[in-house]
């Protein structure tokens, strides 16, 4: 009875102070959300408007539009060459072949100043405009076009031309050599050593060649050696910490060669000196 009368007796300001005491905070809170997620609060409440298929169509939309990156420099598209080349008469085709000689002859002038970025574009010129089926004239493109990159220290981009050279002529020594030259460049001595072989028996007159074919097998085995010395040191340092908690290390342990089989046994020794 006195607790409905205390509630009738409260005035009007006194329900609506009830109603809103919290009410100041929660605005706060809400303008500081709105504040740090304006824009993609914005971006929901206009995809929550749209359907779902129309917000999938302007997604797919806006990735179609985005461009493309420019190919580098030195693309070659042979999918288009042979597009372009189904509805070429054999004169055009021969007309096309002495277009790419002449860029090609500027390219090796070019060279020859020391203008090897140019030399490079004018390269890929002759290769965009010489026909496919002039395989030997295209090898020699690629493989004068290696040259230059060389010079500009593009070693690797340099090898994928000469690779190219030697599938359009698998006999071009001069891409072989090149090539063989390049691996050794970047420590890749086997493949160095494949290419040299394959120009001696090509030509067994050719000095390089024999001189490389000699000279490699030495330098593959110090490297192997070298390797094989730093992964024993590896492993060492492993097992020295896999045996350290057991107040052991690697030294306690002896590999021993059985010269009958061949094979390898381990001893351990307590106290190692």
């Amino acid at each position: 009875m006195d607790s409905t009368s205390e509630l009738d007796l409260k005035s009007n300001e006194e329900i609506i102070e009830e109603l809103t005491k919290d009410l100041e905070s929660s605005c706060i809170r809400a303008d500081e959300n709105s504040v740090s997620g304006k824009d993609s609060s914005k971006l929901n409440a206009r995809n929550d408007s749209l359907p779902k298929e129309t917000c999938e169509r302007v997604e797919t939309h806006i990735q179609d539009s985005q461009e493309p990156p420019d190919p580098p420099r030195d693309f070659v598209d042979e999918e288009l060459l042979k597009d372009r080349e189904i509805g070429l008469s054999e004169n055009e085709k021969e007309t096309l072949r002495h277009e790419a000689e002449m860029l090609k002859n500027n390219g090796n002038d070019l060279f020859k100043s020391g203008e090897y970025i140019e030399a490079i574009s004018m390269y890929t010129r002759g290769i965009q405009t010489c026909p496919l089926a002039y395989s030997k004239e295209r090898s020699i493109l690629y493989a004068n076009r290696a040259a230059a990159k060389l010079k500009c220290l593009e070693k690797e981009s340099a090898i994928l031309d000469c690779t190219k050279a030697i599938e359009l002529n698998p006999g071009y020594v001069k891409a072989l050599v090149r090539r063989g030259q390049l691996y050794e460049e970047v420590e890749k001595l086997d493949e160095a050593l494949e290419d040299f072989k394959k120009v001696y028996s090509l030509d067994p007159t050719h000095t390089e060649a024999y001189h490389e074919v000699c000279r490699l097998p030495r330098l593959i085995e110090e490297r192997n050696e070298k390797l094989k010395t730093e992964m024993l040191g590896k492993l060492k340092d492993l097992g020295n910490m896999v045996l350290k908690p057991f107040g052991l290390s690697t030294n306690n342990f002896e590999l021993q060669k059985d010269p009958n089989s061949g094979g390898y046994s381990v001893k351990f020794h307590q106290n190692p000196s």
